[in-house]
């Protein structure tokens, strides 16, 4: 473990370097019993417009629209359908952007709305379209206010929560730092809801199975996500090289904290990894399947940088089809990489552990040789 001037002297030197950043704030931090929390809102804003001013562009993800319409109709906590899901996000998103709008305006940054779906970013040119609007609003310094579209999502396309939604975001437009505020001080060895003695962890280094453990912690009420979504997240940004920093939204100037480099929240410290944007992509993909790979298949991918042949193919989990995002693992379960498969699962599972000669022989046809090529593949890093 690194020593504790050490810690913030990294932290110092990530924050100072980063230009590009995303914060993600969850619904724990901008809504109360009452609504939305606008004094909350309202430091923020002050917060990430002193931020713009030092030349940093910022992506806000922010959560709150379904809890603020849930205020709005003033409905009780309880079970909700998908449509009931909708309509509410439908109520709630207005009142959340003003809220944004009427903050912000007090230091002359304008804002931009960006509401997004899962599949709004699986294609890849309309990812690349999604890319090139948020370049552009950081060019023009707008800051783009980010929220999954709930009004039209469907379980099929939702990210589940917007957690998820920022890592793809971090990783689509290469930032350079996540940070997540939520409703504690980072990442503990107990829940401190419940052990308020619980010790705070300053610095992970590596995400294993010991600190996604950690995140067995239930959500909180207001919202969709929690702990262990956070750590998974930290865990896929930090091996494409980007910091991650999980700390509390409601401290008076948590963001100016952070960017001095003192020691609150959790700092996640990222491999050395860098990948270019298709990469990113690749890597911000949802898998439809696995397929399982034998060693000699693991070694040519991770160290020799070839393609996925159907010798190395040892079995298949799942159902998908040409042109498919799917996972490669090896025989213990390990994430090796993950890639644009050119045949569907029944096909794959027809040729796996044959020679690529004996493709048409068994198929009747062969438009690829590879099963996944290098050029569609993303390695994971261990």
């Amino acid at each position: 473990m690194k020593s504790k001037k050490n810690v913030i002297n990294l932290r110092k030197s990530i924050c100072e370097n980063a230009r590009r950043i995303v914060i993600k704030v969850g619904s724990s931090v901008i809504t109360t019993a009452e609504g939305l929390n606008l004094p909350i809102i309202t430091q923020l804003a002050a917060q990430i417009a002193s931020l713009r001013q030092k030349g940093k562009e910022i992506i806000l993800v922010s959560s709150g629209a379904i809890a603020a319409g849930k205020r709005k109709m003033k409905f009780k906590q309880g079970h909700f359908s998908l449509p009931q899901y909708q309509a509410l996000a439908a109520i709630g998103q207005g009142n959340l952007i003003q809220c944004y709008e009427r903050a912000f305006l007090t230091y002359n940054q304008p804002i931009a709305q960006v509401l997004l779906t899962k599949d709004g970013l699986t294609q890849r040119y309309r990812y690349l379209n999604a890319r090139h609007t948020f370049l552009a609003l950081l060019r023009w310094g707008v800051i783009p206010i980010v929220n999954e579209n709930d009004t039209v999502a469907v379980e099929e396309i939702k990210f589940g929560d917007n957690d998820f939604l920022a890592g793809l975001i971090t990783a689509m437009l290469e930032t350079d730092l996540l940070i997540f505020l939520t409703d504690i001080n980072g990442l503990y060895e107990q829940d401190p809801r419940i052990h308020p003695e619980a010790i705070r962890l300053s610095i992970v280094e590596k995400i294993d199975a010991l600190i996604e453990a950690l995140g067995a912690s239930p959500p909180n009420k207001l919202g969709r996500g929690g702990i262990a979504s956070k750590i998974q997240v930290a865990k896929e940004m930090t091996a494409l090289g980007i910091p991650v920093i999980m700390a509390r939204g409601k401290d008076p100037e948590v963001l100016c904290s952070i960017f001095r480099g003192e020691d609150i929240g959790t700092l996640f410290i990222p491999r050395k990894a860098h990948l270019r944007v298709r990469k990113h992509w690749l890597a911000s993909l949802p898998p439809k399947g696995k397929i399982i790979i034998d060693s000699g298949a693991e070694k040519a991918l991770r160290y020799g940088g070839k393609s996925l042949l159907p010798p190395g193919v040892k079995s298949i989990d799942g159902e998908f089809s040409a042109g498919d995002p799917v996972c490669c693992t090896n025989e213990q379960g390990e994430k090796i990489a993950i890639g644009l498969v050119n045949y569907s699962s029944w096909e794959v599972e027809k040729i796996k552990g044959l020679k690529t000669k004996e493709i048409e022989k068994v198929l009747g046809y062969k438009g690829y040789e590879e099963v996944i090529h290098r050029d569609n593949l993303c390695i994971l890093e261990r």
